[in-house]
């Protein structure tokens, strides 16, 4: 018996030594924050700080399409600094790209930097990503592993207008509605379709022991320092009008001009960036002005049938020569100008709106789930810095 004296809590040595038999946690650093807040250029200046080197990987969920790169606000190669960066860019853009896909991609990518002695530096704004990949406990695994065994599991919603399924969700289980993206229409569908054929509330999958392991802070696959890259309201959103207005000096008209297609999916792949949609009736109105008269409002196109005003093959759009849609914000063209701006103010409205509801997912990050979030304040970087270096 030793000395004869008691420990003060029998318990406490077997949990030290558990403790101590554990694997020490893999180290990586997530920077996290709001569309605009500045995330991107602090983890590229984080490379000036730590004392190994660092790689960064992206965990935006629409940075890793291939293709817009000014409208998702890629940071460009010259502006890397020489730091390595990882599913910027990769994935091809009709292709449906998940959560569990991020994960699965994430952590193999995160393995090989840490074998070679790097940093990784997670960044991005889709906090459900970042949820994906530091948690052992995967929503989509559990609804994979009861839609297998369900009789009906290989019946499908057809025809669910994305936000019509949202908002049901919301009227037969809002708990769930609430932990997930309003644009995860792949998940929304599951979950619609799990609970159509077997009658289970997707927030059942959120009690027991699955409740006790999604998302708490000492149940993590990482031993992670999260930094959340905050400022205030009403300098993010000054921040995000001057940002939008950028992108479109930048050349954002042509590059959604580019995968412009009528009555397109907009649920699915690179095209549910906010961005695309809010242009839908600009381009609607100025393709159809624009076959109307078989010229092309602001440059000279050739494609059309001078006959019928139409393409004379599927693909003219494609080939058309490109127009400077600036020029559209002064020209005498009233409908296509009055069209363009109140396609850039939809732009605004639903970045102000993403970025209120990526602030208030973070804040639940912190309160629920008791991640250990660093502060930093970027409000006076914001004032002073042009928005293009953000």
């Amino acid at each position: 018996m030793g000395d004869g004296k008691s420990s003060p809590n029998p318990s406490s040595d077997g949990e030290e030594e558990v403790r101590r038999e554990m694997p020490a946690k893999k180290k990586v650093v997530v920077v996290m924050g709001a569309t605009g807040a500045g995330k991107s250029k602090l983890a590229i200046d984080l490379a000036s700080y730590l004392p190994c080197p660092i790689e960064i990987v992206n965990a935006d969920s629409m940075q890793v399409y291939q293709g817009l790169d000014v409208l998702t606000n890629k940071v460009p190669l010259s502006e890397r600094q020489g730091v390595p960066h990882h599913l910027l860019g990769t994935v091809a853009a009709s292709e449906e790209f998940t959560s569990k896909d991020f994960r699965d991609l994430a952590i193999a990518i995160i393995d090989d930097i840490l074998a070679r002695d790097r940093v990784p530096v997670i960044v991005g704004g889709t906090n459900y990503y970042i949820q994906a990949l530091v948690s052992p406990f995967l929503v989509d695994d559990v609804v994979d592993d009861i839609t297998a065994c369900s009789l009906n599991s290989s019946r499908e919603l057809k025809s669910v207008d994305s936000c019509a399924g949202y908002e049901r969700l919301k009227e037969i289980d809002p708990v769930a509605a609430n932990r997930i993206h309003p644009n995860d229409h792949r998940k929304i569908n599951r979950y619609l379709s799990l609970y159509e054929s077997s009658g289970v509330p997707p927030s059942s999958l959120f009690q027991g022991e699955a409740a006790k392991k999604w998302g708490r802070a000492d149940c993590l696959r990482y031993d992670c320092c999260f930094i959340w890259v905050d400022a205030a309201l009403p300098v993010l959103d000054r921040f995000v009008d001057q940002r939008v207005d950028c992108m479109i000096a930048g050349g954002l008209l042509n590059e959604v001009h580019e995968i412009y297609k009528p009555n397109a999916d907009y649920t699915r792949g690179l095209r549910q960036a906010i961005g695309v949609r809010e242009f839908e009736e600009f381009f609607r109105y100025y393709f159809s002005n624009t076959m109307a008269d078989g010229t092309c409002v602001c440059g000279n196109c050739s494609a059309y049938n001078s006959e019928d005003g139409t393409p004379s093959s599927i693909n003219e759009y494609e080939e058309a020569l490109e127009p400077n849609f600036l020029e559209i914000l002064n020209s005498n063209d009233n409908n296509l100008k009055v069209l363009l701006c109140e396609s850039i103010d939809k732009l605004k409205a639903n970045t102000r709106k993403l970025v209120r509801r990526q602030k208030r997912r973070l804040n639940q990050l912190k309160k629920y789930f008791g991640w250990d979030l660093h502060n930093v304040d970027a409000t006076e970087a914001l004032l002073s810095m042009p928005c293009c270096l953000l």
